[in-house]
């Protein structure tokens, strides 16, 4: 075994250059490597490090933070007086870090005033994409999911713009998320759950390059866009005839599916759109009663 001052090397060689280098390349920003290690899975090399506090910060394509679970970190940390879980980072320029897991830890910790922070550092940046898509720190709910998909999504396109959309299929896990994420971003209280049941079906991962598949993606949200506003005003004029009721949006699109009878040939996403569409605007809202939708309310899963 060969040892030097980031530790022990096992008998199977002697770490890549580029992890030397990030090693010391870490200890010119201020932090401290504590150890140069092979991760036991897949054998990759990693660095066990403290990083300067000011110089982490969370990727810009992640869920926002949540002020409520940072706060209820902090609060553990302070009790336990102790921090156990290091974060994981990567360089992404001299002197500034980026961490895919571990941005409820960090401000936690910051709040704390801590000057440094434990980080496991990956030496390939291209890795915080997979990472995201494994982080579980703080469950997501499917609108968090989709702005942070989309966000990827466009960092991803800066990146590697002659990539397919297909070709990250194991970053954005889903692809209606893609969609979804889209109208988030344009109408926060946009309601994806009802939608996403009937997307879920029908949007693919497209072969094209991401941004002509950037341009589909528009095309797509703009359709659901629209089905939206149909299913939108005939809320409201159920309102109006004094039917209230938590299910109702659910229940108007059960009745509308275009899908219910589809199992092995599905249409195409236009198609399945322009199905909804027509039902949508085809609704009579005269037929519908108050138990009609408690009943149905009542018969689902939840």
């Amino acid at each position: 075994m060969e040892s030097c001052r980031w530790g022990v090397f096992p008998e199977n060689g002697d770490p890549p250059r580029a992890v030397l280098d990030l090693a010391r390349d870490i200890e010119a920003d201020g932090g401290s490597v504590l150890s140069v290690y092979q991760e036991p899975v897949g054998r990759a090399w990693q660095l066990f490090a403290l990083l300067p506090m000011g110089q982490v910060q969370p990727t810009p394509y992640q869920r926002d933070l949540s002020p409520t679970h940072a706060k209820r970190l902090k609060e553990v940390i302070k009790r336990l007086d102790r921090f156990i879980d290091p974060i994981v980072a990567v360089r992404h320029a001299a002197g500034e870090y980026w961490t895919p897991n571990g941005n409820h830890r960090r401000d936690a910790l910051q709040k704390l005033k801590a000057k440094h922070i434990p980080a496991i550092v990956i030496a390939e940046p291209e890795v915080a994409f997979q990472i995201l898509a494994l982080n579980t720190e703080k469950a997501h709910n499917l609108k968090e999911k989709s702005l942070e998909v989309i966000r990827m999504f466009r960092g991803l396109m800066l990146e590697t713009p002659r990539s397919a959309e297909e070709d990250f299929s194991f970053q954005f896990e889903e692809p209606h998320f893609i969609t979804l994420g889209l109208l988030y971003e344009k109408a926060p209280r946009f309601s994806g759950s009802v939608h996403a049941p009937i997307l879920r079906r029908v949007d693919r991962f497209l072969e094209q390059a991401m941004p002509k598949a950037y341009e589909e993606r528009e095309h797509r949200a703009e359709l659901v866009a629209v089905a939206d506003k149909l299913l939108t005003d005939l809320v409201g004029r159920l309102r109006r005839r004094g039917i209230v009721h938590p299910y109702v949006k659910n229940f108007v699109m059960a009745r509308v599916n275009p899908l219910t009878r589809a199992r092995k040939t599905l249409p195409s996403f236009d198609q399945t759109l322009a199905k909804l569409q027509a039902g949508l605007a085809a609704f009579d809202v005269d037929k519908i009663k108050n138990e009609d939708i408690a009943r149905a309310a009542i018969s689902t899963p939840a």
